[in-house]
């Protein structure tokens, strides 16, 4: 049987195949393909922003009627563990980004409209039934309310309909990205913008991979300071649990590997059954490092100078809707996706440059996440012997 190319060969060959028609077109001046693939990119993120409410009420009402299910101190204090170390890590990226990031790039580099006309033939519009900050309150008033009735119908039904938008994600939306990003890319070759973007990519990418290599040191650092576990050696324990998260390209994947890795650090088992799993589904430190840099890029490349009072409320509810981020590569990116629309106004093509770049990194975010919960792992089984004390 032929072995399946996975997801980023995809997206790879999607971005060459987008630069050679935009190149192709460009130089014989003729834009009838660009013009067909960016009809289809509008049509799917017209259809991308009707879903995304549908994946936050799908993936953050159950996700929190089962926390409250079975809600306890330790689990509490693990969920605002992993809440607090997402939002650091996205604060400590804005600061990097805003010293960093206008030095290599040139704010508005790609405001300007080309000459060329490569717009759509025509649109579908696909209203969404709800807002996304509606769909937040909604998903949040109804998993609460599961959680305080202690009810299992509505809990079966949400959970029967986690699976049919997780089904849609899966088998829809991400084989139908790499088309997408193409179109994308032919787009911007045709226009001239290739080469800006690429530059500008380049840079965003090599310090999100940076910074989340130094963000996995600063968390065992913090453990070490609570708990006066090494952190190099503690690290190097969990270096099985990072390799294999950059083959999976997904947390819930790795579970087995991480939950064997943080015994190496002497973490109780009872712990480890319950803080590796859930780290799996909220602890998601690496992809908010990657959305905030990779926008703050997509900004300055639009003339936008992000600003921390535009930038903290983005970050703050990014830890939430990570919560929302179906287990299945790329899902971080899909539920933040509404949030970069309607809180950082990104336009459709803006969100999927922002698409292309989750998923280039997708490994390393992965693996950045599975590493920090070791490092949660080690702090709440600290905790828990205090408390027994």
């Amino acid at each position: 049987m032929a072995k399946k190319i996975g997801l980023l060969p995809k997206l790879i060959l999607g971005i060459i195949l987008g630069i050679v028609i935009g190149f192709i077109s460009k130089a014989t001046e003729t834009f009838v393909i660009v013009k067909l693939m960016s009809t289809f990119s509008g049509i799917f993120g017209n259809f991308l922003g009707f879903i995304i409410p549908l994946v936050i009420i799908g993936f953050v009402a159950p996700g929190i009627a089962d926390l409250g299910k079975n809600a306890g101190k330790l689990l509490g204090i693990t969920a605002v563990i992993a809440y607090v170390s997402a939002i650091s890590a996205g604060i400590i990226a804005f600061f990097l980004g805003s010293t960093i990031l206008p030095n290599v790039i040139s704010s508005g580099e790609l405001a300007a409209k080309s000459a060329v006309d490569v717009s759509p033939y025509f649109e579908i519009n696909m209203p969404p039934m709800m807002g996304v900050m509606t769909a937040l309150i909604t998903a949040f008033t109804l998993g609460l309310g599961m959680a305080s009735i202690k009810g299992k119908s509505l809990l079966d039904t949400l959970s029967d309909f986690q699976n049919i938008i997780q089904n849609v994600v899966k088998y829809v939306l991400i084989p139908l990205i790499p088309i997408h990003i193409s179109g994308i890319f032919a787009k911007i070759t045709a226009t001239g913008e290739i080469f800006k973007t690429i530059k500008t990519f380049s840079s965003v990418f090599a310090m999100i991979l940076l910074l989340q290599l130094a963000y996995i040191i600063v968390q065992y650092t913090i453990a070490f300071i609570f708990t006066g576990k090494k952190p190099f050696k503690s690290i190097k324990n969990m270096l099985p649990a990072y390799f294999t998260a950059l083959g999976t390209q997904s947390s819930a994947a790795t579970i087995p590997v991480t939950i064997q890795s943080a015994r190496k650090n002497e973490v109780s088992e009872d712990i480890i059954d319950f803080v590796i799993p859930l780290g799996a589904t909220i602890h998601l430190a690496g992809d908010t490092i990657t959305l905030v840099l990779a926008s703050m890029g997509v900004m300055l490349m639009a003339g936008i100078t992000p600003t921390f009072a535009m930038m903290f409320p983005f970050i703050m509810m990014l830890g939430v809707i990570m919560v929302a981020a179906p287990g299945i590569p790329g899902g971080g990116v899909m539920a933040a996706a509404g949030l970069l629309e309607n809180m950082l106004m990104f336009t459709s093509g803006q969100v999927g440059l922002m698409i292309a770049l989750h998923f280039a990194q997708d490994s390393f975010g992965t693996a950045t996440n599975v590493t920090g919960d070791g490092a949660i792992a080690i702090m709440v089984d600290e905790i828990a012997e205090k408390n027994k004390k």
